[in-house]
């Protein structure tokens, strides 16, 4: 009863929100529909998330092997219950030197995803700001790629510092919290408290981790330094509020049925492959389940890079629009003409 109440207030504010600013939801609409035109006039885009994917790939080797060699380094003795067994003794040094490369690789993982996002950004900025009522321009993705090497490097680099940091606050809360409840016997009021204050971290990242997004689309834009970007970027989502929620909500809707949908459909594909009707692999194993799981994860990370992507150019345009919007007194002066023909509409009605 009162979850239904819950649900209800808040599907109540929900309809108040769309029918006070069904300005602002044509024009997130519009925004999602010129995102869409941007990903398929522009296919070479997507070679960007995979090239980024394999490079966090070979990072994550690289540092594997690191550490393991650091492991390594610690004394070996024998173990007094398993005669065969071994222990490994590390020392302070060995420690913090785990510590400190556990928080390497969240950043340089960090910077190679932030990079990737910034280089989508600013090609999508481009094909906006290349767009116009008579014709639809085309996206400079080499231009992307100059730009974000050449000149925001630092600023990539701190905001991945940003979110790396707060990454690491949180898996070292979670190895605390895990020795508290072991040294507790999972004290059910300390098991609270954990999941209470790992929800709060969890929203923590969210915030930096969108924080971040704004910063850098309005960097793709106007080429100032993360803090000014970030603070400027800031301003701009609270002044056009409405829209950028819209836009944000109606694209996280469309990415999570994509990836749900997706997912689904391979794993029945996968189970009528395995059937006897097509190759009888069925037979093979004894149980379908495990297979499936494997697909379904893999499709699922799959789904994720390239739909991550839809999420940023509409971040990036909903920028570039709100910018246009500001700079040419509420009405924009670029976009492809699609989307001027919808402002047209929205206008006049």
């Amino acid at each position: 009863m009162i979850g239904a109440i819950i649900f209800g207030c808040l599907a109540t504010f929900f309809c108040c929100c769309v029918i006070c600013s069904f300005k602002s939801l044509k024009l997130a609409i519009d925004v999602i529909d010129a995102s869409a035109d941007f990903l398929a006039g522009t296919k070479r885009i997507v070679l960007v998330p995979i090239l980024y994917f394999f490079l966090i790939l070979i990072a994550i080797m690289v540092w594997s092997g690191a550490v393991a060699c650091v492991m390594s380094m610690g004394k070996i003795t024998a173990d007094d219950i398993i005669p065969q067994g071994k222990n490994v003794e590390w020392g302070e040094n060995t420690s913090y030197m785990l510590w400190f490369m556990l928080f390497g690789i969240l950043w340089i993982t960090a910077w190679l995803e932030y990079t990737c996002n910034i280089v989508v950004m600013i090609s999508a900025s481009t094909y906006y700001f290349n767009s116009n009522a008579n014709e639809e321009g085309a996206a400079d993705v080499s231009l992307g790629f100059s730009i974000a090497y050449t000149y925001h490097m630092g600023s990539v680099a701190f905001g991945s510092f940003v979110i790396a940091l707060v990454r690491f606050i949180r898996i070292v809360f979670l190895y605390l919290a895990k020795q508290a409840q072991k040294s507790s016997g999972d004290n059910p009021v300390v098991k609270g408290v954990v999941q209470c204050a790992n929800c709060v971290l969890a929203c923590i990242e969210k915030i930096c981790d969108y924080i971040n997004s704004a910063a850098f689309a309005y960097m793709a834009v106007s080429g100032d330094n993360f803090c000014s970007s970030a603070w400027n970027g800031f301003l701009l989502n609270i002044k056009h509020l409405m829209k950028f929620s819209f836009a944000n909500l109606i694209a996280k809707i469309f990415i999570l049925l994509g990836k749900v949908s997706i997912t689904v459909a391979n794993c029945f594909s996968l189970y009528f492959l395995m059937s006897d009707a097509v190759f009888g692999d069925a037979q093979e194993v004894s149980s379908h389940l495990g297979p499936i799981a494997v697909i379904a994860l893999t499709t699922y990370i799959t789904a994720s890079i390239f739909l991550g992507l839809f999420d940023t150019v509409v971040m990036a345009l909903m920028t570039c629009l709100a910018i246009d919007m500001d700079l040419h007194s509420g009405t924009p002066a670029f976009g492809p003409p699609t989307f001027h023909d919808s402002v047209t509409k929205i206008d006049e009605s």
